[in-house]
């Protein structure tokens, strides 16, 4: 009779259609990607067992040998069997393989897949959370660059895709480099609880054996270890949190994307890009095509569906572990965080690459009445006018001038007069310069000074800082990578002690 390859409670083999459709794919998908991590968290369980008085000297050295070797050999050494259902099975297999069947087995004392994969789940978290913040940086600090270099580049803003208020290129790219610092919160913060440790909870109540279970963190670069065995290889919902950043991150990408989309057009000509980031059409040879920004607005679309298909499957999954909450959750996350990396390099492409026309930012300011506004600022000032009659007179300027077919810097005094008249029933008389004047989109963004405008002295002053914030964030961030870095050191080193050698 065939028999289970991993249990003698299951007393059939596996069905070859599991296999094929369950265990082999996952194999196929997890086993490289966790294969380092599953040798550091089986080193780090040797060296706490034999700490622990759990494992004698010379099982200990035997079982080091045989591991060391397995991480020297790789991944693409170990033949994969979907038979033994999961990668801890073959990794397991292999080491007895190396080690012989008893000492290989005697690893396994005090644990569990459970809290096995609850912790490698947790120590690839955290290395995506670190490589996202390095990604958001990097973007980030282009962006603040960019603000600097365009701080005095004129050109209208929009609401509802229409002319708005003039701002400057600079002051939009310090938005972007604002919202951008607040993605790389989102991610700082939920770091905290990637950082217990659930080595040592077993299946889901613990162990009875006297375990280190803090000197099993350590080893791992972990702070402390989880505190409550069930919750530690029950919940994934830091998955969901980091899943949600990436989310969040990836729509506020599109919306940037599709800005840049709009403005490259023909019609605005607002923003232009070198031929290396566009494509062609197969037909049509005038046609360069923002293929990386239609990639960014594409890419949010996929971030979101991850992030729902990982919360509809976690919300049916009963509070311990199980595979899908454990196993098909986290698919979504690994999937989620590889999308998230790429998207951050092609947004730190588009913000470098990206080249504002600054004659045609300036011309669109000053004729699509940007700075109309800052004409009703100054009846309220000068007139004794409340805002809502400026605001009145103003639009009847402005309904004047489109009738007329007259640009914005076309607007005259005797034209606000006329206005004034049918609104208010007198004349304001400003004077031709004076509405002139208020009708600079170059003056409006300079009197800006005030609510975080667009002034450029402001916008200078508050790149600057944020840049200086940005670097103590990569530094903070070059940090915690280092860290993880010693830790795996000190555990190899440590492993390595324990190899007793073979007598002369």
């Amino acid at each position: 009779m065939n028999k289970s390859k991993v249990s003698r409670r299951l007393t059939e083999s596996t069905a070859p259609e599991v296999c094929e459709h369950i265990y082999a794919p996952r194999l196929a998908r997890d086993f490289p990607s966790g294969f380092d991590y599953l040798g550091d968290i089986n080193q780090a369980h040797l060296l706490m067992l034999h700490r622990a008085g759990l494992l004698s000297d010379e099982d200990a050295s035997g079982l080091a040998q045989a591991l060391l070797r397995m991480e020297a050999e790789g991944a693409s050494a170990v033949p994969l069997d979907p038979a033994l259902e999961d990668a801890y099975f073959n990794f397991e297999a292999q080491l007895m393989r190396l080690a012989g069947a008893h000492l290989g087995g005697c690893l396994h004392v005090a644990r569990s897949r459970n809290d096995i994969l609850a912790t490698l789940d947790r120590m690839r978290a955290r290395q995506l959370a670190v490589s996202l913040i390095d990604g958001l940086c990097a973007a980030r600090c282009t962006a603040l660059e960019g603000a600097i270099r365009h701080a005095q580049v004129v050109m209208p803003g929009y609401t509802h895709l229409q002319p708005a208020q003039p701002i400057t290129f600079g002051f939009y790219l310090l938005g972007l480099a604002e919202a951008l610092g607040r993605d790389i919160t989102r991610i700082r913060q939920l770091q905290a609880g990637l950082d217990l440790c659930p080595l040592g909870a077993g299946a889901i109540a613990g162990t009875s054996f006297p375990i280190l279970q803090q000197e099993s963190a350590r080893l791992l670069g972990f702070s402390k270890a989880a505190a409550h065995s069930l919750d530690a290889v029950a919940s994934r919902d830091f998955a969901l949190e980091l899943m949600s950043a990436m989310a969040i991150s990836g729509i506020g990408s599109s919306r940037i994307a599709q800005d840049f989309y709009v403005w490259c057009t023909h019609e605005f000509s607002l923003v232009d890009f070198p031929d290396s980031v566009a494509g062609t059409s197969s037909m049509m040879p005038q046609k360069k095509n923002p293929v990386v920004l239609e990639y960014l607005k594409g890419k949010a679309g996929h971030l979101v569906g991850l992030l729902m298909a990982a919360m509809a499957t976690m919300k049916g999954v009963n509070f311990t572990h199980t595979g899908d909450g454990s196993r098909e959750t986290m698919r979504s996350l690994w999937e989620a965080g590889d999308e998230s990396l790429h998207v951050l390099k092609m947004l730190d492409l588009v913000l470098r690459t990206a080249i504002p026309n600054e004659e045609a930012m300036l011309r669109r300011a000053r004729e699509d009445f940007c700075a109309a506004t800052d004409l009703a600022d100054a009846l309220v000032r000068t007139s004794g006018l409340s805002f809502r009659e400026a605001h009145h007179v103003v639009g009847a300027v402005v309904r004047s001038a489109m009738t007329r077919s007259l640009a914005a810097h076309q607007i005259s005094s005797e034209m606000v007069d006329e206005a004034a008249l049918a609104q208010i029933g007198r004349r304001l008389e400003l004077g031709d310069q004076a509405v002139r004047d208020c009708l600079d989109p170059a003056r409006s963004v300079s009197s800006r000074t005030f609510g975080g405008g667009p002034a450029p002295a402001i916008v200078l002053e508050r790149a600057a800082l944020l840049l200086k914030e940005c670097a103590l964030e990569q530094q903070a961030n070059l940090e915690r990578s280092h860290a993880f870095a010693q830790a795996r050191l000190e555990l190899k080193r440590s492993l390595r002690a324990l190899i007793i050698p073979a007598p002369a």
